[in-house]
């Protein structure tokens, strides 16, 4: 355990103030230790990942951080069953390596496996679910720390988000089995490349960024007296939705900065740190646009990311 750990340096955005404890345990043993320590000191508890999807308070977390460095990744024929610990590019890595299919829409995605379960992410008309038989969890409800698997539907996957993340706080996610499908390793290959390529051309990775802001909104809940305007722009993401960057484009926000954080010109639905920014200056940034994109068009954004504070 060490204190007082600037979580800035493990933040996608280079935002964040210090964790009061900060625990990077190794293996399933050393994370049921880091939990029972962080009981012991009667505090509150953050699993932290690759650091993408996150905004992290510039007071930082007055808990403890809980960092696990959980890597199995084990192919068994067409599943392969991993550590939540586990970058989602070197889980697709594997899978075209060895002729499976299934997840190529994660192309270019960051992030953990862990995360990605627990958000249930998702690109390209592709899920997380999609392809997810299990996942297993420690249970920080019960004095032991028990283990708990759940299959697909015991899981809960909804729109960005599962029965991990309705139920934060009560469960920590140690592994998930992926079932994938046989396929041909250049094809595979083929499209993951695609995919990295059109999140390069078209999304501003040259800043520092946790990826998009907004939930893309569903189209049945945009009003009907738009329908005409988004119709060129509805994508299936599993479902019809309008492009939040559409909605943030079409409110002339394109550019708008705040402090150090600005509304990218190239992908709106990206807040970079451009210079320095703060979590402030990122809020800042989420207020102006919920609050100007309900004033042109009556719609109501729900944020993606998660806060840390």
């Amino acid at each position: 355990m060490k204190e007082n750990i600037d979580l800035k340096s493990f933040s996608n955005y280079r935002i964040g103030g210090p964790a009061r404890y900060f625990f990077n345990p190794k293996n399933l043993e050393e994370l049921k230790e880091s939990v029972q320590e962080a009981r012991r000191l009667k505090s509150p508890i953050f699993i932290l990942g690759s650091g993408t999807n996150l905004l992290i308070s510039d007071a930082g977390f007055p808990g403890a951080v809980i960092k696990p460095e959980l890597t199995k990744l084990q192919v068994t024929g067409d599943k392969i069953q991993v550590g939540a610990g586990v970058l989602m590019s070197e889980v697709l890595k594997v899978a075209a390596e060895r002729g499976l299919a299934g997840l190529e829409w994660s192309g270019g995605l960051p992030g953990t496996v862990g995360g990605a379960v627990r958000g249930n992410a998702g690109a390209f008309a592709g899920e997380t679910k999609d392809t997810i038989v299990e996942v297993t969890s420690i249970q920080l409800t019960t004095d032991n720390l028990e283990l708990i698997t759940r299959n697909n539907a015991q899981a809960k996957f909804g729109y960005r988000t599962s029965w991990y993340k309705e139920n934060n706080g009560k469960e920590i996610i140690i592994e998930a089995i992926f079932q994938l499908k046989p396929g041909d390793s250049k094809a595979i290959g083929s499209v993951m490349e695609e995919k990295i390529k059109y999140r390069q051309d078209r999304q501003p990775l040259e800043y520092p960024n946790i990826g998009s802001i907004f939930k893309n909104v569903d189209l049945k809940l945009v009003p009907e007296k738009l329908h005409t305007m988004v119709a060129a722009v509805v994508k299936k993401d599993p479902f019809p939705v309008v492009p939040t960057a559409f909605l943030i484009s079409e409110a002339g926000l394109k550019g708008v900065a705040c402090g150090g954080a600005m509304v990218s010109p190239k992908h709106p639905n990206f807040i970079v740190n451009v210079m320095h920014a703060s979590a402030k200056d990122v809020e800042c940034l989420i207020d102006l646009v919920k609050s100007s994109v309900k004033d042109k068009f009556g719609i109501n954004l729900e944020e993606e990311i998660i806060y840390v504070q």
